[in-house]
């Protein structure tokens, strides 16, 4: 089988399955959007170009949250139809088992997968943040202020960072041992080079101690001083506003305060919620596809359906759950995402290897 062309069924199957799941994707999410707008309506005071702007940020948000579900609804109903119209029944008599068939479905819901950690990596992240700058008539609100924050062995606080700008106004950077401050570091602008801050027309001021009580201090007038390294403009405000970060500024936020020896769980917790929980969707494709019935004359289709959403739906919830939990600090992320979506999958790989006997 080559995969510039695929076989005959591998074609059918696919496409079937990718018209359902794009339909279903692109239905709950416009529904999601549009639902978010009539509810915000009235406090959103823009231009109406804006208002459809909110719409699509709100859209991007929608297709982020729930191509999940319409991961495993899509096959919901690609199984049911397919068993409805006797053509599994057909592809049966011809030979092809329930892993080959399976093969083609799994293909598009692990592509689609791809498709969004590779959109995560993107500004598709942060498209909730921007519609709540909109939200907020904050359309070119984009400096974060009063930022106050540990790096290395020292403090650091900012009055001004411009993300857009890359820049920080007036920054103080100062060391603390134990109950005295050792030095302070003030500077009126700094600039991010790609890699670091630069600090400009720094002023340096050292206290020297003599029997733990401050004598004198010494000030030095500096052109310029590296610090913040590896602090992206969007990493800080990531941590220390709460804005939203996509998958390579969450690797990147993780190293850091992995090197800072600081608590990375809530980066951890964000770092799974992105890539980790949504590999439910394809364990549950797995789960139905060998679970549902494979004939119509042993199918209770309303039975059937609502099992099928309810069981998606309730393990969805479960892990959302968690997701917030974790990211709130009330559980350890691996507990939250890594230990369910391992036994999802080990359940799923247990049907995949020993269902396969089983026609209905």
């Amino acid at each position: 089988m080559s995969i510039f062309f695929p076989p005959l069924y591998f074609q059918y199957l696919s496409k079937l399955y990718l018209k359902n799941l794009l339909a279903i994707l692109f239905g709950l999410s416009f529904a999601f959007a549009s639902i978010d707008y009539f509810q915000n309506v009235q406090s959103l005071d823009v231009a109406s170009n804006y208002k459809i702007l909110y719409i699509f940020y709100m859209w991007q948000e929608a297709l982020s949250l729930l191509y999940p579900l319409a991961i495993v609804f899509g096959l919901i109903m690609t199984k049911l139809a397919l068993v409805k119209q006797n053509t599994m029944g057909a592809l049966h008599a011809f030979g092809y088992s329930k892993k080959r068939l399976f093969l083609p479905l799994f293909a598009v819901s692990t592509l689609t997968y791809v498709i969004f950690m590779l959109l995560h990596t993107t500004e598709f992240s942060y498209a909730k943040d921007k519609a709540h700058l909109l939200l907020k008539d904050e359309i070119t609100a984009y400096d974060s202020k009063d930022l106050f924050f540990k790096y290395n062995d020292t403090f650091v606080y900012i009055d001004t960072l411009d993300p857009i700008e890359k820049k920080i106004e007036n920054m103080t950077i100062f060391k603390v041992e134990g109950d005295q401050v050792r030095y302070t570091i003030k500077s009126p602008l700094a600039i991010f080079d790609g890699e670091k801050w630069i600090a400009k027309d720094a002023i340096l001021k050292t206290h020297i101690y003599e029997n733990n009580a401050l004598q004198r201090y010494t000030v030095e007038h500096k052109k310029s001083i590296e610090t913040l390294v590896g602090y992206k403009p969007k990493i800080i405000e990531s941590l220390y506003v709460g804005r939203s970060m996509n998958i390579m500024d969450g690797y990147h936020t993780w190293e850091l305060l992995e090197k800072q020896g600081l608590n990375s769980d809530t980066i951890r917790a964000v770092m799974y919620d992105k890539i980790l929980v949504p590999l439910f969707a394809l364990a549950f494709v797995l789960i139905l596809f060998f679970k549902l019935p494979f004939h119509a004359r042993m199918m209770n289709l309303g039975g059937i359906v609502a099992l099928s959403l309810a069981s998606t739906f309730i393990v969805w919830g479960v892990l959302f759950g968690l997701g917030r939990m974790s990211i709130n600090g009330s559980l350890l992320p691996e507990l939250a995402a890594i230990l369910p979506i391992v036994l999802l999958w080990s359940y799923a790989l247990y049907i995949y290897f020993t269902d396969e006997k089983k026609i209905a």
